[in-house]
C-alpha cells in the first residue's frame, strides 16, 4: 500500500518541513509515502473565499487518480484516537488497498466538488489548527499509528 499527502500550497515554516520530512522518512521504512504540494497561484490571495476554494477545489481534484481513497483532514470530520488510526490504516492494508491520498486543504478548507468526491472526513482535534500545522501533526500520528500496528514502544497507553 502507498500513503500520499496532497497538501494545498508550500509549508512555509522551515521547523514545520523539517518535522514533516524527518516523520516522511520514518514512515518510509514501513510502506511507500509521498508528498504532492499544489502550488497556490498568487492571484487565488486576492479572491473571495468561495472562489478561492473552487480554484483549490480544482487543483486537489486534478491530483486525485481512480481507485484513490481519499480521506479530507477536515475540522468537521471523524475523530479518532492514535489506535483507530492504526486500525483504519490496518485495515486498509488489509484489503489490499493501493492508495490511501490524505488531503490537507488551503486555509478556508475544501470546495463542494472536492467533499462529494472523498470517502471520509478525518478530524484531528476540536481545536482549530493552522493548515501548515496539521501537516506535521499528521505524519506524526501516522508514523505512530506504524509503530502501533508494529507493535514498536513509540506509542504509550
Amino acid at each position: 500500500m502507498q500513503i500520499r499527502l496532497l497538501f494545498v500550497g508550500k509549508t512555509d515554516q522551515d521547523y514545520l518541513d523539517e518535522g514533516i520530512k524527518q516523520y516522511v522518512s520514518r514512515i518510509n521504512r514501513y510502506l511507500s509515502m509521498e508528498i504532492t504540494v499544489i502550488q497556490v497561484n498568487r492571484k487565488w490571495n486576492s479572491l473571495p473565499e468561495m472562489q478561492r476554494k473552487n480554484k483549490e477545489g480544482e487543483a486537489i481534484l486534478e491530483h486525485m487518480k481512480w481507485g484513490d481513497v481519499c480521506i479530507l483532514l477536515d475540522e468537521n470530520g471523524k475523530q479518532i484516537d492514535s489506535a483507530g488510526l492504526a486500525a483504519f490504516v490496518q485495515e486498509h492494508m488489509n484489503r489490499s488497498t493501493r492508495k490511501l491520498l490524505f488531503v490537507v486543504g488551503g486555509p478556508y478548507g475544501f470546495s463542494q466538488d472536492v467533499y462529494d468526491t472523498a470517502h471520509m472526513k478525518l478530524s484531528l482535534s476540536k481545536m482549530t489548527f493552522s493548515h501548515q500545522m496539521v501537516r506535521l501533526f499528521f505524519v506524526e500520528q501516522l508514523y505512530r499509528a506504524m509503530t502501533i500496528i508494529r507493535g514498536e514502544p513509540y506509542h504509550h497507553q
